[in-house]
Formats: structure tokens, sequence, C-alpha cells
């Protein structure tokens, strides 16, 4: 009996031998193989466990319909929606444990929907002709996909291409025997922010909030860190959030690639799951080392953080449209909200003395922000930086209030 079953996908009719030896790998290791064919014109040399006309069929269409449907990429598109639902439907019925997914740039943009249909904790593995791509637009990944360049894997099976497909047989296997899933017996808050050297409140809270009996995970919010938290609140998995580091807010808005995605600061809400908001870090801008800097912002002092990161500035208007657009995210749901403005500072290095510090720019993003966070969210000024103790207490006592008055739930 094999100890876990591995989700093989991929299209059978022209990948069938490089799929075939993953399954063969899976299998030689004690594993146990489902497979599912999301071929579209043509037919597997062999069966598999889930057809291409029940991928069709998932999807509330025939596959016949797919084929006449005009053109590859609507027939692809069709085909993942309902790869997607499948996928989830059959992990829900403990059909199986991980799922590696075969395929050139057709087979990786099915391979990102039905990976995004999977939770948290599913090993996910796409092995990809164009891995680490910049054709693959960031938002498109979910929080834990695994993915493995298929280097000379075009068409046919050959040595290079073994090395790579049994790598990944062997990765998802053991994935599936080794991991452990998130835990579900403690509620658990969200929380985003950047490096000890620059937001330091998660010290402080992270403790305090286990004694109160809560989980805290912690997202690195430069970039993919958030579209994880965001990923993450969109299936309600979190409490409460305490959103705290906006800077991919900022990165989108200047048109960085350094971004959270265009739903930044909107998936708690929907999700009803309460916030906590402050604004660490808005004051700065991320751009990836290998990213031209916009002319409009190439006047501004630059700080070069590492080669894969450069950090530029907002002036004093450029804040205030963030703070109208940090009010805009927060009321575009009914879920409680409640935002912290510390106005003695908002990163470390924006401290008298320090390189970002700009007291007008500063001053003109706290008068835009008492002026825009109006009901129905609460507002408190701290007159601390962000990395004091002010800040963590006031943002405890948000916290606490939400619980006893049952906007949080109590654990236990």
């Amino acid at each position: 009996m094999a100890d876990k079953t591995i989700l093989v996908v991929g299209t059978y009719d022209t990948k069938n031998d490089e799929l075939t030896y993953m399954a063969e790998r899976i299998t030689a290791m004690g594993g146990g193989v489902l497979a599912m064919d999301i071929s579209v014109l043509g037919d597997p040399e062999r069966s598999v466990d889930v057809s291409k006309s029940e991928v069709a069929e998932a999807a509330g269409t025939t596959i016949q319909a797919v084929i006449d449907s005009g053109d590859e990429n609507t027939a692809m598109q069709i085909m993942a929606r309902g790869a997607s639902v499948l996928a989830r439907s059959l992990l829900d019925q403990g059909r199986f444990d991980g799922v590696v997914i075969l395929g050139g740039s057709m087979g990786t943009d099915v391979a990102l929907d039905i990976c995004q249909a999977l939770p948290l904790g599913v090993p996910k593995y796409v092995v990809s002709t164009v891995s680490f791509s910049p054709v693959i637009p960031t938002d498109r990944l979910s929080a834990d996909i695994q993915m493995i360049l298929w280097a000379g894997g075009l068409y046919g099976l050959n040595s290079v291409c073994k090395a790579a497909l049994s790598q990944a047989a062997g990765a998802v296997l053991g994935a599936a025997r080794a991991v452990e899933p998130p835990a579900a017996d403690r509620p658990m808050v969200g929380m985003t922010s950047l490096g000890s050297s620059c937001l330091r409140y998660m010290k402080r809270l992270k403790p305090e909030l286990e004694a109160r009996g809560y989980e805290v995970a912690i997202f690195h919010a430069t970039g993919m860190g958030g579209m994880a938290f965001e990923s993450i609140a969109r299936e309600g998995g979190f409490v409460c959030v305490m959103d705290f580091a906006l800077s991919e807010l900022g990165n989108l808005m200047a048109g960085s690639v350094v971004n959270g995605g265009e739903d930044r600061m909107l998936n708690a809400g929907r999700a009803g799951i309460p916030r906590i908001v402050a604004p660490g870090c808005l004051d700065l801008i991320d751009f990836a080392g290998w990213q031209e800097i916009p002319e409009q912002y190439r006047d501004r002092p630059f700080h070069v953080h590492n080669r894969l990161i450069k950090c530029s500035a907002f002036n004093a208007e450029e804040r205030r449209a963030t703070a109208r657009e940090i009010a805009k995210r927060l009321k575009a749901s009914d879920t409680p909200a409640h935002v912290i403005l510390p106005s003695g500072g908002i990163e470390e290095w924006d401290r008298p003395g320090q390189p970002a510090h700009d007291p007008e720019g500063l001053a003109a993003f706290c008068d835009e922000m008492r002026a825009v966070i109006t009901e129905p969210l609460g507002f408190t000024e701290v007159a601390a930086h962000i990395n004091d103790d002010a800040f963590v207490d006031a943002a405890l006592a948000v916290f606490d209030g939400w619980v006893v008055d049952g906007t949080i739930e109590a654990h236990g």
C-alpha cells in the first residue's frame, strides 16, 4: 500500500512519456499516483484516473465544446477552471496528498490556477520550461508553490530532463511525507513586518499574543510575503490581522514590482477578518535591484539595500495620496478596522539623524490620515514612534478590547 498519493497533472496526449516517467519514479519510491489529463485535442496512450472529459465537465461544459471554443488559449483556460475545481474536490475527498504538474508555458498557466485552488500545506510542485521566468506574474503564485526548471524538456525524454523530472518526483513525494500542515488548535493572528532593523514591534507583540493563547504568523512585506498574507486572509485563515507594514501598497502605487498584488489590504475585509492597521514603512519605495526607477522618482535620494532591493522615498504630496489609499481600501468592506497612527515616525530610518528623516513629509502624511480615517473606521493616534513600546501598547489595547466585545474570537 502506498503511504502517500501524488496527483500528477499534464497533457497526456503530448507529454505522456514525461508524465509516465515521473509517475514511475513516484511508485518506485513507494508512493501512489492519481493521474489527471488536461489535454484537449489528443488522447492519452493509456487510461488515466481523471479524464479530460471529466475536467471539462467540472468546468461546466463538454470536451467537444472546449475543442470548438476557437483557440488554444480559450480552451486551456476552460481546462484550468475544471482542473482547479476537480483538484480541490479530490483533495477534500482525501484522494491525494500532494500535486506535481508538468508543462511548457500553456501547462504552466493551468498549473498556477490549480495550485492557487489548493490550501497552504498541500505540497505543490510545478515542473516547467518557464520556471522562474519574468513571464510568470507574481500574483499568480500560491503561498507555498515550488517550481523546478524543466531544462531540456521541450520534446521527449533525455538524460537532462530526466534529472529534473526525477528530482520533482522525489521532492513532491518527500514533501507529502514530511509536511506538517498548519494546525487549527489555536486561532491565528496574521502580521506584516520587515526586518527587525527597520520594524521591531513584532518582538513584543508575538510573545504577548501567544501568552493570550493565539498563534502568530509574521509575513515579510517584500512582495511575495504580502501575497502569501493576502492568500491566507482570502481563505479566512486568520482570526485578526495586524497589518503594520504597508510598504507593498506604496510600492504598488509607485509602479514597483515589489508589491503584494492589486488586492493588497482588501482580502481580510472581504473575508470578515477584523483588521488593525498601521502605516509602517509607507514612506519608502522599494524597487527591484534590476528595475529601472521611474523618472518621477529619480531626483530623490535612494539607498541600495542589497543587490536585490534599492529604495527611494515619497514626497509629501505622494504620502498624502498613500493615506487616502489606505482609507479607500479599508472602507471597501464593512468588516471592523482600526488604524493606529504613530505620529513620531513609521520606520527606524526616519528618526532624527537617520537618512529617511523627513519631518515635513511625515507631518503631511499624519495630517491627511487624520482627515481621511473617519467612521466607521476606528482611529488611535499615538505620539510615539512605531518602534516604541507605546505603539505596541496601543495595538494590544485594541486587540484586547475586540476580544472582550467579541469582535475577535477568544481562545478557549
